[in-house]
């Protein structure tokens, strides 16, 4: 299995029509929009997770494609990078204001 970053998607593309457009390469093993934790909004990207073999076909399928009205952004996603700790406001050791 691999997992294809899929970027611009409109606002209105969910994690089930994500899946059925991609299905129409192959089978699709899972589908997801990313939401925004406060709003549950969109935030505009997702990712597909597809048999291999599939993959390069997805890509040359979509990428640059119409979506719901946006030209979407396909290609095969990288691992996540170590990132820092994110910083807390509410510790209170940092006193200044923003």
């Amino acid at each position: 299995m691999k997992k294809l970053y899929v970027g611009n998607l409109a606002y209105a593309t969910t994690s089930d029509s994500l899946r059925k457009s991609f299905e129409q390469v192959g089978p699709v093993a899972s589908a997801s929009v990313i939401t925004d934790k406060m709003s549950g909004r969109s935030r505009g990207f997702g990712f597909v997770e597809m048999e291999d073999a599939d993959v390069e076909k997805a890509i040359e399928m979509w990428n640059g494609k119409d979506l719901d009205g946006r030209k979407i952004v396909v290609n095969e996603a990288r691992p996540m990078a170590e990132r820092p700790p994110r910083r807390s406001f509410d510790r209170g050791g940092d006193q200044r204001s923003f």
